[in-house]
């Protein structure tokens, strides 16, 4: 069977077929904030402020957007969340979303989690990947300076260590159980270590097949080059790469740490920049197929309607094993599931963890909402859409 030729995005009837008349208003309410900054920052400011005061919001969060863009407060609990997407051929990935550790414990505690996602991974049919941040389990002082090749010190050096070994228990566990681990981007001033790690586990696990991925932000000037010589290194030491493409999700603070230090911005002048170095990573995923296999991570409707068709004309199958999309929990369901419905292989991150502790998470959701434009406006027009085609009936 040929793959579609073209995966309609505006059938809001399949886009939101999982989600109940009430969950579709609260989602309405939520994306009506989030696209008014003034109400936005207001809104965000008094949660930061309730929290830093200990009062309890926890119940109010809890039933708005923790609802709308998480899966639960522990892994039993993402189970709901994980079986209402499966009905709809929408797959899940465990994101535990815990973040601000500072202590070794810690670090070890986030190790332990991701572990178990993995393990569930192995148990279930409809959790193909598991996922971690290098940050949840390292400090990201130590990281930095081993970037920068400064002189550790013996207990710096130690922790260093110790992220190693935490790194590759998460990936001896992903490769015994067969399930594939995503190792998430993070800022420059520490992705080069990152990226070093996630090679060396590579060269361990990828020899049958790709197990660990790393992730390329094409909004960085320098990741489609990285992407192509992490490709040429794989092929000279015999183990296959797992690539996950992103845009990015740190370019206003990128931006101003570089003007702050007086160094060259390393992220692209412009949108159009990134738009078109995102698609030649497409472009050169799916020229080395097989070699490669790729994750679409991206909110972009003509990114993931490029690659239906790049797939296409390589006469690939919708659904490839060595091809995926990927879009968060709670955004672009128009993407996901209209890509689940035409056979592709669909995955949502679906974050979990206790509310407070996931806020962090839930306030860059926000703030990415408010400043990438069009994308809270987008959510809010084919929201509204489905909202008046239950009215009338259809």
């Amino acid at each position: 069977m040929k793959p579609e030729t073209t995966v309609s995005f505006e059938d809001t009837a399949v886009a939101f077929q999982y989600k109940s008349d009430g969950a579709i208003r609260k989602a309405n309410f939520i994306f009506s904030m989030v696209n008014h900054p003034f109400m936005s920052k207001l809104a965000t400011g008094a949660v930061r402020l309730a929290l830093n005061l200990r009062l309890p919001v926890e119940g109010i969060i809890r039933k708005t957007a923790f609802d709308h863009f998480c899966g639960g407060e522990n892994i039993e609990e993402t189970s709901a969340s994980s079986a209402t997407l499966a009905r709809y051929g929408v797959q899940t990935i465990l994101d535990y979303s815990v973040e601000g550790e500072k202590s070794e414990e810690g670090f070890d505690r986030t190790m332990e989690e991701t572990i178990r996602t993995i393990e569930k991974a192995h148990h279930s049919k409809t959790i193909p990947f598991s996922v971690f941040k290098v940050t949840g389990i390292a400090s990201t002082e130590v990281l930095e300076k081993v970037q920068q090749k400064i002189q550790l010190s013996h207990e710096e050096h130690k922790a260093f260590e110790l992220v190693r070994h935490r790194v590759d228990n998460i990936c001896r566990k992903a490769h015994a159980y067969g399930v594939p681990v995503l190792v998430d981007a993070e800022e420059t001033w520490i992705q080069d270590t990152i990226d070093d790690l996630a090679y060396e586990m590579m060269a361990k696990y990828n020899r049958e097949k790709a197990i660990v991925f790393n992730t390329y932000q094409l909004y960085r000037t320098a990741s489609l080059d990285n992407l192509k010589a992490s490709y040429e290194e794989a092929l000279k030491h015999h183990y296959f790469l797992g690539a996950k493409l992103v845009r990015g999700a740190y370019m206003e603070k990128e931006r101003a740490r570089a003007a702050a230090k007086g160094y060259a911005s390393p992220i692209q002048p412009d949108k159009g920049a990134t738009d078109r170095a995102f698609d030649a990573a497409l472009e050169f995923c799916v020229g080395h197929h097989g070699y490669i296999t790729t994750m679409c991570g991206s909110h972009n409707e003509i990114s993931n309607q490029y690659l239906t068709t790049l797939m296409e004309k390589k006469g690939l199958q919708p659904n490839d094993v060595h091809m995926w999309f990927a879009q968060l929990y709670g955004m672009s369901d128009n993407i996901s599931f209209n890509l689940a419905k035409a056979g592709y292989n669909v995955a949502k991150y679906v974050p979990y963890g206790p509310v407070r502790s996931v806020m962090p998470y839930l306030l860059r959701r926000a703030a990415e909402n408010t400043s990438v434009a069009g994308q809270s406006s987008r959510e809010l027009v084919l929201i509204r859409k489905e909202l008046q085609r239950r009215r009338n009936g259809r």
